[in-house]
């Protein structure tokens, strides 16, 4: 079973693979269809689109899609803006504790070069999944 840090090095690795081949310029749903391409090839469990209940007050309040859930602990969310800003960084966040999960990606197609950040979740129990490194 993979780590992490291997896992996130991998999907990072798959993106550039990406961006290399088909620079900046398309749409997040052509990144996102070709990074699902390169994720399973990597032998990574990603699923796509995963809707997730939000609540405020303990009230559903809507739903959200994350762009991937890798091996169920890193949420990945993709962008193909011109830059990524502190909004984009805001909005990994909040995914990553509405969905619970430790760790999190935010990846940019639509620069020159590839972005990539990775947010962690100030909220995440291990204690859930201790299985999780």
């Amino acid at each position: 079973m993979m780590k992490q840090d291997e896992i996130t090095f991998t999907i990072i690795g798959c993106a550039m693979k990406v961006h290399n081949s088909l620079g900046n310029g398309f749409q997040e749903v052509i990144y996102q269809r070709c990074l699902a391409i390169e994720l399973s090839k990597a032998g990574l469990d990603a699923v796509r689109e995963k809707e997730q209940t939000i609540f405020y007050e303990g009230q559903e309040v809507g739903t959200r899609r994350a762009d991937f859930i890798v091996e169920g602990t890193i949420m990945v969310e993709l962008k193909a803006v011109i830059n990524m800003e502190d909004v984009h960084l805001a909005q990994a966040k909040n995914y990553i504790v509405a969905y619970d999960l430790p760790t999190g990606l935010l990846i940019n197609f639509g620069s020159t070069s590839l972005q990539y950040k990775k947010v962690f979740n100030p909220k995440y129990n291990n204690t859930v999944n201790p299985t999780i490194a």
